[in-house]
């Protein structure tokens, strides 16, 4: 007797293919083309309405793929001067080599609230960062469920770095990451709305056991 299945009913078989958002793609895109073009830190790359236009898509997205740069240290956006280009940041650069205190030492929990206490801070930050335009460009839904890496940058971005980031980085490096679930994405989507609200007290309630609830 033939027997006949579709391939996505086989058991085994790799998961569907997770396909990269439009502002990665976007910013991969611009990276290659500073690199094309032997841009130099200083120079500036055209302006967001022409840059847009020319690659054909919202300003809204080009916004987004350029934060993504910036966080990376590829460019840095400057008010009355557009993206300009940025030295090719160096691993670990100006960061001290002792933090003077030993993580190592410390047990996942105790890592775990230190964190969360350090990401309220951030995300109250975060949601009183005054440019309502960028929280909005960052945070926005598009469709994907939410990665919380992904959506960690942009809430320290948001934020505005300092100390408090720091602090973030370094104990990340330590502590566990949870991992990718509905309930998960669920929860970024909250925090997200109550940044882009400026809701500095809801979006630093949000982020309350985010790292340890994996149920």
């Amino acid at each position: 007797m033939n027997s006949t299945s579709s391939p996505g009913s086989r058991s085994g078989l790799p998961g569907r293919l997770k396909r990269p958002r439009l502002y990665e793609q976007l910013a991969e895109h611009i990276s290659n083309f500073i690199e094309a073009q032997g841009l130099s830190p200083g120079d500036r790359l055209p302006p967001e309405r022409s840059l847009a236009a020319e690659l054909g898509v919202s300003r809204a997205s080009l916004a987004q793929a350029l934060v993504a740069l910036e966080i990376r240290g590829r460019v840095e956006i400057q008010h009355g001067n557009g993206a300009v280009i940025r030295e090719a940041p160096t691993p670990d650069a100006g960061r001290s080599a002792d933090s003077g205190v030993r993580l190592q030492d410390r047990t996942v929990d105790e890592l775990t609230a230190a964190r969360e206490a350090i990401m309220a801070g951030l995300a109250r930050a975060a949601a009183s960062n005054p440019n309502a335009a960028l929280r909005v460009a960052m945070l926005t839904d598009d469709g994907t469920a939410r990665n919380f890496a992904e959506t960690w940058r942009c809430v320290r971005h948001l934020a505005g770095g300092g100390l408090l980031a720091d602090l973030d980085e370094t104990i990340a490096q330590q502590a566990d990451v949870p991992e990718s679930s509905a309930r998960l994405s669920a929860r970024l989507d909250h925090l997200a709305h109550r940044i882009i609200d400026g809701d500095q007290s809801g979006a630093a309630d949000a982020v309350a056991g985010i790292l340890s609830d994996t149920a």
